[in-house]
């Protein structure tokens, strides 16, 4: 099942109508800053993951060359 164009103005003018304005704008902003803290979280994983497995690779009693 699709949202049209339709069902998503109904919905926004809903949710306009129930929590007002100023406290939608507050919602998104927190949406927005959650949404990026995210993003930088998953990017700042990636080297700290392959360090691990380094460590991991090491740990086997093999020497690396």
């Amino acid at each position: 099942m699709r949202l049209g164009t339709t069902e998503i103005v109904l919905i926004l003018i809903l949710a306009l109508v129930l929590f007002g304005g100023g406290k939608l704008a507050g919602v998104g902003k927190a949406l927005g800053k959650s949404i990026k803290d995210f993003k930088n979280e998953v990017k700042e994983e990636g080297p700290a993951d392959q360090a691990k497995g380094e460590k991991k690779d090491s740990s086997d009693g093999q020497a690396q060359a």
